[in-house]
């Protein structure tokens, strides 16, 4: 393990939530992109638990970061003490240390908060209920008392809200890759939506270079919320469509199911998962379900302040669409190796017939690697 003297001479950061698909890319990009002047380190709950206060007093007390960055969450699906004690207590715990230490504290947030709507601006907010999701209310209470602890104690920080996220690497089957894997397992007969439905995305990838960025200008940012979406919303029925092509299926049939069906459709599995449960088989609904309703109204959020700030987005053409075919193609080979899904040709994901060949002309194989070994790899230097 480092000690704060070993890397004096660099800013040291501490990335909660290491293991998902976002913090998993912030650590990837500051140990790869960020330079030698940023060493980052990201604790496992088992160093570090969000939900213990000590743990993050002594972490912290220990190496002294120069920033925080919270990207880890409780699954949407977790019950009211995970939720408030790891989405919001955490959140809480973790911006008091920063405010103890004096450092910036960048905050992953979610549009789970906001309500539904067109070009929803930051300051556009749910109002808190007892009716919310565990998961949303956790959320949106993190964002109003780190904007409590910035009008009373100063505290440096910068929420940033995300859309649905997109990408490579994700562990986890939620969100847009739940859907995605939804059509995949041909397990949605008819469009789980209402035409005209539109929605903001985010892409992963986006992300670290953004949080780089506002970490460096923090006279800019400092208490700052930011909608971080794409430019251009993107419609769910089309999105589905658009997957469904790719994969050359033909579901789901281009019908919307009405919403009560939806909702009754629900209810059903919900008790059948309820019956399964009693006689001893382990099930669970699929967390976003919560979120049905917003499969049928639209919500997008106005990326104006990115767009307006010092941030230039490095690569604007980049949306869900665009990389679509590499989403699919990484996500279907993982899938399929686990064997999660089947049915697929085999030469979408190995062109070259390499795992054939494992199979059974292991020497070709062998020639083929002995001859490219001989080259070293152009990235490292």
């Amino acid at each position: 393990m480092h000690t704060r003297t070993d890397i004096r001479e660099k800013r040291l950061g501490i990335i909660l939530g290491g293991s998902g698909l976002i913090g998993g890319g912030l650590v990837h990009y500051f140990k790869t992109r960020a330079g030698n002047a940023v060493e980052v380190l990201s604790p496992n709950s088992k160093k570090l638990s969000l939900r213990d206060p000590a743990d993050i007093v002594a972490y912290c007390s220990h190496f002294k970061p120069d920033f925080i960055i919270n990207s880890a969450i409780a699954a949407i699906d977790s019950d009211p003490q995970m939720a408030f004690e790891v989405n919001y207590l955490g959140s809480v715990y973790l911006a008091r240390a920063a405010m103890a230490l004096q450092v910036p504290y960048i905050h992953i947030s979610s549009a789970a908060t906001m309500p539904n709507g067109l070009d929803l601006r930051e300051e556009e907010t749910l109002p808190l209920s007892a009716a919310m999701p565990n998961y949303a209310k956790s959320k949106l209470m993190a964002e109003k008392t780190l904007a409590h602890m910035r009008q009373t104690r100063g505290l440096d920080y910068t929420v940033i809200r995300l859309g649905v996220v997109y990408g490579k690497h994700d562990h986890k089957i939620q969100g847009f890759h739940r859907l995605f894997f939804a059509v995949a397992n041909r397990s949605m007969p008819v469009l789980l939506t209402r035409p005209g439905v539109m929605h903001s995305y985010t892409h992963a990838k986006k992300i670290p270079g953004f949080v780089h960025h506002l970490i460096d200008h923090r006279d800019e940012f400092s208490g700052q919320t930011i909608n971080f979406v794409d430019k251009s919303p993107v419609e769910l029925s089309q999105l589905i469509i658009t997957i469904k092509s790719y994969l050359e299926l033909n579901v789901p049939k281009n019908i919307y199911l009405p919403l009560p069906l939806a909702r009754f459709g629900k209810g059903c599995i919900e008790r059948l998962i309820r019956v399964l449960n009693r006689l001893g088989v382990e099930a669970r609904m699929p967390g976003e379900l919560m979120f049905l309703d917003n499969f049928y109204q639209s919500q997008t959020l106005d990326p104006g302040r990115l767009i307006n700030s010092s941030y230039v987005e490095p690569n604007p053409g980049v949306t869900v669409f665009t990389k679509l075919p590499d989403v699919i193609e990484y996500y279907l080979t993982r899938w399929e190796h686990l064997n999660l899904i089947q049915g697929y040709n085999p030469d979408f994901f190995d062109p070259r017939h390499r795992a054939d060949l494992f199979l059974s002309q292991p020497e070709k194989i062998l020639a083929e690697v002995n001859h490219e070994a001989e080259t070293p790899l152009a990235e490292v230097e």
